[in-house]
């Protein structure tokens, strides 16, 4: 039994540990916060380049941006947030910046102030409110802000704008509805979440949808009732007759006389109906299994039915209907063929269940075999040619963006030659690679050399980046095995 002291002993430690982890997010939150000043140094620099080289303003920026995301690790999107909310600090959040300074805020709160005093700033540039709005907002903000999440400060904060600079609610949600978009996280598992962040009413039209569609899929599965059931009692079966079935059953023909005492003899001999006798079927009637899925899950299906299934509105133009969804699936041959059930792999994203993969084999004609070293590194496919075959290579080997950290999907990129094809440069798979448009123009020529990039492909497939301050960045080209 433990005694007193005891007790007291384990909340001291547990007390020494919660306080410790406290302020090592302190800290942490500190050097974020110097790690602020450093990007309104860096964007001190790019404005003095900018003056010099007014003309090359955008090449400028995505270089800086590139170099960043680069060094850090980090995606190009949130490099841009982390140099906007450096930028919002220094010019017009001094609380905000001390507080930040001191670890009383962490870069989540930083983050959702940022982007609400964006709205007071902007009312101040077009003199709707006076430049002294802002510090009042800095006060009120701050207040729940050192005491609260982000996520609320989010809230809290908005709010406080809205009310400072006098916006409605029409004119907050009609700007609040430019920020609709969808994006896919990947999670464990082979599962995805898809979030659409939409108007408030459509969401919960798509929502309330969903709902009664799927109260009517439960309602219609309770209501069924099969024709052939095994406990129907002998009363039923007296009342039972061929005549009773379908013209079109592909079992009414086996189905010769009735017996005297209700049952009912085959063709070839067997029964059904009398006595708790299990029924005959013909083999080739399909039963279908019961439905047993969850509520959540009919939605999930449904909500996959209707946008990979349904018609889109002709409002929304034509060509929608010719639009399909794209994947790019990687599977062994012996796995495809049922020999054995590794994991395939959704490229971009991570493992597959054989039979998904297997199954979209069967609904697609546009596969490629691929031939493997014995390190795992793909080096050629059985369709090359001098054109699509080399196409569909790059395709398999890059799967995305072969910048450092990209995830722009091949798709959605150009093929680049690493060594400039005006210049003298091959047309040969260990020359050329997807870009994305933001990072292929870092490399373009119109580009002055103080912010142009090069890249150069090794002989393992890998893309070393050469920035303009002299870094190397290596990008590994995604590899088809894994060791377990």
């Amino acid at each position: 039994m433990a005694t007193r002291t005891d007790i007291d002993l384990e909340l001291a430690e547990r007390r020494r540990v919660l306080d410790a982890w406290a302020e090592k997010r302190r800290r942490i939150a500190a050097l974020e916060a110097e790690a602020a000043e450093l990007l309104v140094e860096q964007i001190a620099l790019h404005d003095a380049e900018v003056s010099e080289s007014p003309f090359h303003h955008d090449a400028i920026h995505r270089s800086m941006i590139a170099e960043f995301s680069a060094a850090g690790h980090v995606s190009r999107g949130s490099m841009d947030f982390a140099f906007a909310d450096a930028q919002a600090l220094h010019d017009h959040l001094p609380a905000v910046r001390a507080a930040f300074a001191a670890g009383s805020l962490s870069a989540g709160h930083v983050r959702e102030i940022a982007r609400a005093s964006a709205l007071v700033a902007e009312a101040i540039r077009n003199k709707k409110v006076d430049a002294g709005v802002m510090a009042l907002f800095e006060t009120a903000v701050l207040v729940v802000a050192e005491q609260d999440t982000a996520a609320r400060t989010r809230a809290h904060a908005r709010q406080v704008a809205s009310a400072l600079i006098g916006e409605s609610i029409r004119e907050r949600h009609q700007r609040a509805a430019k920020e609709r978009c969808v994006t896919v996280k990947s999670l464990d598992d082979g599962l995805a979440l898809l979030t659409a962040v939409l108007p408030e009413w459509i969401a919960t039209a798509i929502s309330d949808r969903l709902s009664r569609m799927t109260r009517e899929v439960v309602r219609a599965r309770e209501d069924h009732v099969p024709e052939f059931l095994p406990w129907w009692s002998d009363e039923d079966i007296d009342a039972l007759h061929p005549e009773d079935f379908a013209l079109d059953d592909p079992a009414f023909d086996a189905y010769a006389e009735t017996g005297a005492d209700g049952r009912i003899f085959g063709a070839d001999g067997e029964t059904f109906g009398a006595d708790g006798e299990t029924f005959a079927t013909d083999p080739e009637i399909e039963h279908i299994p019961a439905d047993t899925r969850t509520w959540a899950q009919i939605q999930a299906d449904l909500l996959t039915d209707l946008l990979l299934a349904g018609d889109p509105s002709l409002a929304h133009g034509d060509g929608l209907g010719r639009i399909q969804g794209r994947v790019q699936v990687t599977v062994a041959a012996t796995t495809l063929a049922g020999i054995d059930d590794r994991p395939a792999e959704l490229d971009g994203h991570g493992p597959l269940h054989p039979d998904i993969a297997r199954a979209l084999a069967g609904w697609n004609t546009g596969w490629t075999r691929l031939f493997l070293d014995a390190a795992g590194m793909l080096v050629e496919t059985d369709t090359y040619t001098p054109t699509e075959g080399m196409r569909r290579f790059l395709r398999a080997r890059d799967q995305h963006c072969r910048f450092p950290g990209c995830r722009m999907p091949v798709h959605r990129c150009e093929i680049d030659h690493q060594h400039d094809h005006a210049k003298g440069g091959k047309t040969r798979l260990d020359n050329l690679g997807h870009l994305c448009r933001a990072h292929h123009t870092l490399k373009h020529p119109d580009i002055p050399d103080p912010h142009r990039w090069a890249a150069q492909q090794e002989r393992d497939g890998s893309i070393t980046w050469h920035s303009p301050l002299g870094r190397a960045y290596t990008d590994p080209p995604p590899r088809r095995v894994m060791f377990v």
